[in-house]
């Protein structure tokens, strides 16, 4: 196994093949079962549990951010862009 980081005197080692496919498979079923409960994370919390212990914590950040772009990315092509109205000047 490759070393790609040093840090705080532990060195970690890069997933190999069959961690990366578990990691995935568990984001995968996370995302699954948060669309079909409308993002409520209480009701996944099983598949929350599994996707942070096969996934490294750097990942499960990434992918979290990437979900929520996808998401936002996605409401913004459905339903478009509405600038918020701001103060109205005196004129």
């Amino acid at each position: 196994m490759i070393n790609f980081l040093f840090v705080f005197g532990a060195v970690m080692t890069a997933p190999n093949s069959a961690e990366r496919k578990a990691c995935w498979d568990a984001r995968d079923h996370l995302w699954k079962c948060l669309d079909d409960n409308d993002d409520n994370v209480a009701s996944c919390q099983r598949f929350q549990s599994e996707f942070e212990a096969k996934c490294p914590a750097q990942w499960v950040k990434y992918f979290t951010k990437r979900r929520d772009f996808l998401k936002y990315k996605e409401k913004m092509q459905t339903e478009g862009f509405a600038p918020a109205e701001g103060p109205q000047g005196a004129s």
